[in-house]
């Protein structure tokens, strides 16, 4: 399992807290906060932070007038806050702590209060509409952000131009989110399309399309392109509950899936595809020149989708073909693509990744595309292997700031411009061209190299 960062390490600074969260003894009560305390005051000499009261967590993400929790504190708290409160119920919350906090029910209002308290309640709303936008498609959220603001605005008239300018960016982000969830649909249908025509065969499938090395020579050139579809999928992972239903949609992240089970397909096509071994020969090769480019860019989904490509079964049967193609460079990443040591060799060259994003000169460097199910294996057991309680009821924080660890990872390399030019030659083959179904790998493979056993020759014949 990856190791577990404390949450200590994420919150360096006492002031990142608010004076309301402590650390209180699993078998004592919680004191109710008490007004005036200075921010971190209760935590400074305390140890770092692993738990708290619901109340304690929301009370914690209210800002004042002189208090404004961290960045890190906001996002760990409205990514893992769901799991207890749906996010109109917490929204609704944070916005009577505010009402009662900042007297913004009274009239007259405090204005020099309120000129202090305002920018901090916009930056959080702010911060939420970017962060995660797809909430407020549910419009009690829009409602409730309306609401604080109309409470606030009479003392200044620029929050109704800021409400305004995060309410434009909010409906732009979410169009653009429908745009690609629409787009996702139709890909999807075309992709099935296409296989369900390629089930079954009665000869060796004829070739269905140019082969790769027709479109594209230059394996560095590929491993761009398909950097380009990797960040274009990756950008759509959002997946929310449906709002009538109350159903999980994961069209996007079934849809990413779906991508890398088409390279691999793509990849297994090509290679059997070639009625000559020289010709299949060459394009292995190719595509373990494309692999090592992949990897040194920074993408290891498109390196592992190639890696099991090669590794499927009517590939990897064909040893005359392998034998007069040049695999030293294969065998090297399959090393670091190894699953041994829960991927100890991958999780190794991520970070070194990672940490060259953090450092790079040049957007070129700062590519990472982690080999997404093993990250999202990660995220499940994390979650199903440490409890969102403890005991005595509190919320277990520490186990969310390392989700927040890995998801904010995530998002932050998802938002990374690709920086190489397009080729939509390369890109519309990549998402257009026909590939064999599994019955039609065998079929290919088996009519390049003769089936070499029983088992072979009974599935060679069920296919002819």
């Amino acid at each position: 399992m990856p190791q577990t960062v404390c949450s200590g390490t994420m919150f360096t600074t006492p002031s990142g807290f608010s004076p309301h969260l402590a650390c209180a003894d699993p078998g004592e009560e919680e004191e109710a906060p008490q007004e005036g305390s200075g921010p971190g005051a209760c935590l400074a000499d305390g140890p770092p932070i692993t738990s708290a009261s619901l109340d304690t967590l929301i009370q914690n993400l209210v800002p004042t007038a002189d208090y404004y929790p961290e960045k890190a504190y906001v996002f760990t708290f409205l990514l893992s806050a769901r799991l207890f409160i749906p996010p109109p119920e917490l929204l609704a919350r944070v916005c009577e702590l505010c009402i009662k906090q900042q007297q913004l029910d009274q009239s007259p209002l405090d204005t020099a209060k309120v000129r202090k308290f305002g920018p901090k309640i916009l930056q959080l709303l702010t911060e939420w509409t970017e962060t995660f936008p797809s909430d407020f498609r549910d419009e009690k959220m829009v409602g409730h952000l309306k609401d604080i603001i109309h409470r606030i605005a009479p003392c200044d008239e620029a929050y109704w131009k800021t409400l305004n300018q995060v309410l434009q960016k909010l409906s732009q982000r979410l169009a653009l989110m429908s745009q690609g969830e629409e787009s996702i649909v139709k890909v999807s249908l075309n992709a099935s399309s296409i296989s369900d025509k390629l089930v079954a065969f009665k000869t060796k499938p004829p070739p269905i399309q140019k082969d790769i090395l027709s479109i594209c020579t230059d394996p560095y050139t590929l491993a761009q392109q398909l950097t380009h579809v990797e960040l274009a999928e990756v950008r759509g992972r959002d997946d929310n509950k449906d709002r009538r239903g109350g159903k999980k949609k994961t069209t996007n992240l079934e849809a990413y899936v779906r991508w890398f089970n088409r390279l691999c397909y793509l990849v297994a096509t090509e290679i059997c595809m070639p009625a000559k071994k020289k010709q299949r020969a060459q394009v292995i090769e190719f595509f373990i020149d494309v692999a090592r480019e992949c990897f040194n860019i920074g993408n290891f989904n498109s390196l592992m989708a190639i890696i099991s490509g090669m590794n499927m079964s009517p590939v990897s049967r064909l040893k005359k073909t392998w034998g007069k193609a040049k695999t030293a460079k294969f065998f090297i990443l399959e090393h670091q693509m190894d699953p041994t040591g829960n991927f100890y060799n991958y999780r190794t060259a991520l970070r070194g990744a990672a940490h060259r994003s953090q450092t790079a000169n040049s957007n070129r460097e700062r590519i990472v595309i982690p080999f997404f199910s093993l990250l999202i294996k990660d995220i499940y057991f994390l979650n199903e292997g440490c409890a969102n309680r403890l005991p005595n009821g509190h919320v277990n924080f520490e186990k969310f700031v390392e989700l927040a660890r890995q998801v904010g990872e995530f998002m932050t390399w998802k938002q990374m411009e690709c920086p190489f030019e397009e080729d939509r030659a390369i890109l519309h083959y990549l998402h257009t061209v026909p590939i064999f179904s599994e019955d039609g790998l065998y079929l290919a493979s088996y009519e390049s190299e003769s089936p070499e056993n029983q088992v072979e020759k009974d599935r060679w014949k069920a296919l002819r």
